[in-house]
């Protein structure tokens, strides 16, 4: 079964981590990777930009408008995922907590199943 590794981060307390934790998350990134590509767990991921960096698009009366920044007010903004493969939600769950930002205090990992999927 497919489950989605939600990354929900806080820019101000990623900023507030001395250099070399920031450092340290994005090694323990590339280790993460690398233990689910070994195992056959990983599909995918995806690191998104700062939420400073996004913009909102709505349509009223038929015409579209561009907004920046992100639509909610909110510490915590969606950084990314993984999409895993495996063998039951127990796993998913260990595999979270191997991921660096399960750690920190202010971010966690947040685990959901992927109900439907077209184009895997």
């Amino acid at each position: 079964m497919k489950y989605l590794l939600v990354l929900n981060i806080n820019p101000d307390v990623l900023a507030a981590l001395p250099e070399a934790e920031q450092q340290a998350i994005g090694s323990g990134h590339q280790k993460f990777m690398d233990t689910i590509k070994a195992s056959g767990e990983f599909h995918s991921t995806v690191a998104l930009q700062q939420p400073a960096q996004s913009a909102v698009v709505t349509v009223r009366g038929g015409l579209p408008a561009v907004t920046d920044g992100p639509f909610v007010e909110s510490k915590e903004f969606l950084g990314g995922y993984y999409l895993v493969d495996v063998a039951s939600r127990e796993r998913a769950l260990e595999l979270a907590a191997m991921i660096p930002d399960a750690a920190i205090e202010g971010l966690g990992v947040e685990v959901r199943g992927v109900e439907f999927a077209d184009g895997l």
